[in-house]
């Protein structure tokens, strides 16, 4: 079990990103923090801040001289600096120039041409979980779309892209919630449990046995600078698949059914306007945005008032960019047709996420199925939804009730 955080005391100097407190209420806590800071700053994991104007988080994203990605979790154990310019897994956490060629090679496999290939298997993945939870509402058992739904979609289609087991589903989610959701704390447990020994067994499983087709096996054929990948940049890569591939569109995926089980009128219009959907993908993640980065500070630097001392963390909350009325005409309200919206849910500068075509994809085909099978549900209890902590935001339980 994770450790019991202790309570904020003020959210602008006091911050814990992985408290529950946050994860219930942090579009409030970004309202406040805009009016009252706005940046941040805690003590807690050695020193953090956190901006929560579109300005200052793009200021941060772009300067990758005052910042480096080292390390994208905050926690209370900071890296050293020995794993610069590449990174624990590339090209998320690797800094210029090695960030640049590192990206280069997976831009091919994430392309728009090569994800609109995946569109079929996820559309079955998804009325294959459709199909057992109309089972469950014939047979009156209670509905959770996050676990019924949500968390099973990404996870069956990135495993399938990589060539890993389906039913290593459980593993995935288990690693997912140690590095995420309770970063740097005591997790007892074998190292045969762990993320590094599983990456480490399937290269090496790879390498003995090698399969065709798949992205560990393009990753097993890549080079840079002339020479193939070593195992730790496979594995890192593999790693960042896994993690960012996965939680961050469960959680997308879980918000945007959340908000339409509040909004009868949004349902309708999906249902009568099949059109406005791709303008509804785009106001759910900017209004649900679930990804929060992070930076450690390479040398001393002002950001909106502010001087950041060289090590200390910065989170980079996506999430509150896209809601600041600075930056978005009502921003605080869900326009199911927004027109202009160049949200920031993908992330800004360098960083910006490889994976968006294959997350814009996963969420539209998961919204659209399941609107098409369940147009009319409801929250069943609104108090029993749980959001995750830390850096990823959505629902882990979401309990619905299916109006027939």
């Amino acid at each position: 079990m994770p450790e019991a955080r202790p309570p904020v005391t003020d959210w602008s100097t006091d911050f814990d990103h992985t408290h529950p407190d946050y994860a219930a209420a942090a579009p409030q806590i970004w309202e406040e923090l805009r009016g009252a800071c706005p940046v941040a700053h805690t003590e807690r994991f050695g020193g953090a801040w956190m901006p929560v104007r579109h300005a200052d988080v793009t200021q941060i994203a772009n300067d990758t001289e005052h910042f480096t990605s080292e390390f994208v979790i905050v926690n209370d154990f900071k890296p050293d600096g020995s794993t610069r310019p590449r990174g624990f897994a590339p090209p998320i956490t690797s800094d210029p120039p090695f960030h640049q060629e590192s990206r280069r090679i997976l831009l091919p496999a994430f392309s728009p041409k090569e994800i609109d290939k995946w569109e079929p298997a996820t559309r079955k993945v998804c009325v294959e979980l459709l199909d057992a939870i109309a089972a469950k509402v014939e047979a009156g058992e209670p509905i959770d779309a996050a676990t019924d739904y949500t968390q099973h979609i990404p996870v069956r289609v990135i495993a399938e892209m990589l060539g890993l087991p389906e039913e290593d589903g459980d593993k995935f989610r288990g690693f997912i919630y140690r590095i995420l959701e309770a970063p740097g704390q005591n997790h007892a447990m074998e190292y045969e449990d762990t993320l590094d020994f599983y990456l480490r067994s399937k290269v090496e499983e790879r390498r003995e046995n090698p399969r065709e087709g798949d992205l560990i096996d393009f990753l097993m054929k890549a080079e840079m600078g002339g020479e193939p990948l070593t195992g730790e940049h496979i594995g890192g890569t593999i790693a960042l698949l896994l993690i960012a591939g996965i939680d961050t569109t469960w959680s997308s995926i879980g918000a945007s059914l959340w908000h339409l089980a509040q909004h009868p009128d949004h349902r309708q219009r999906l249902v009568e306007d099949p059109e406005v959907l791709p303008f509804a993908i785009e106001e759910f993640l900017r209004v649900y945005a679930p990804v929060t980065m992070a930076r450690l500070v390479a040398e001393d630097v002002e950001v909106g008032g502010v001087c950041m001392r060289k090590d200390d963390w910065t989170l980079l909350p996506f999430p509150a960019a896209n809601r600041d009325p600075e930056a978005f005409e009502d921003a605080d309200q869900f326009i199911i047709d927004r027109k202009r919206n160049r949200h920031a849910a993908f992330g800004l500068g360098i960083h910006r996420c490889l994976g968006s075509n294959l997350a814009r994809m996963e969420l539209t085909v998961a919204v659209d199925e399941w609107m098409k099978r369940f147009p009319d549900f409801e929250l069943s209890d609104p108090s029993a939804v749980r959001w995750s902590t830390g850096q990823v935001r959505g629902p882990r339980e979401l309990p619905v009730r299916i109006n027939k």
